[in-house]
């Protein structure tokens, strides 16, 4: 159990989806309701798809309108990028997690999301369908009972309650 007060949430969604707008309707208030409520968020998030892409948006919009004085927007990659920069100016941080130092990076992405799980205290994602990374990432939360929240679920109803 950790000693810090930071909450940390991580956002799982598949590299393409099509449910833009019910996301953005779920994800904005419940989001906003952290960032209100909790002392410090720290948001992790890839950038491997459309849906990491989409997510960061909504977070930076929140950012904006609520301020960023306790939470932060973290890119989580499997491997070094180029024009890793650009990352650096767009997100609070950029991190590639030690444990991945010697992953093949076929197997990285995996291992990141697992990573992602294992720090996170909620999981919120929007999985429609039950292949790929996004529904594996989902799968390992349930199993490790973390909080998960599938937004792509009628009424994005919680599937785990452990805090």
């Amino acid at each position: 159990m950790r000693l810090d007060r930071t909450y940390r949430v991580a956002l799982f969604g598949h590299r393409d989806f099509s449910g833009h707008r019910l996301l953005e309707e779920r994800l904005t208030p419940l989001l906003g309701d952290l960032l209100k409520n909790k002392p410090y968020v720290e948001i992790y998030v890839g950038r491997n798809g459309e849906f990491d892409i989409f997510v960061a948006t909504i977070v930076r919009r929140l950012q904006k309108k609520l301020g960023e004085d306790n939470n932060e927007l973290i890119c989580v990659l499997p491997y070094p990028e180029k024009n890793i920069e650009y990352y650096e100016e767009y997100y609070g941080s950029v991190i590639i997690p030690e444990c991945l130092g010697k992953t093949h990076p076929k197997g990285a992405i995996t291992k990141r999301n697992r990573w992602i799980v294992e720090q996170s205290d909620l999981i919120i994602c929007y999985v429609e369908r039950d292949v790929g990374g996004a529904f594996a990432a989902m799968k390992y939360a349930e199993k490790l009972n973390k909080n998960v929240i599938n937004l792509a679920q009628e009424q994005g109803t919680a599937i785990h309650g452990a805090d």
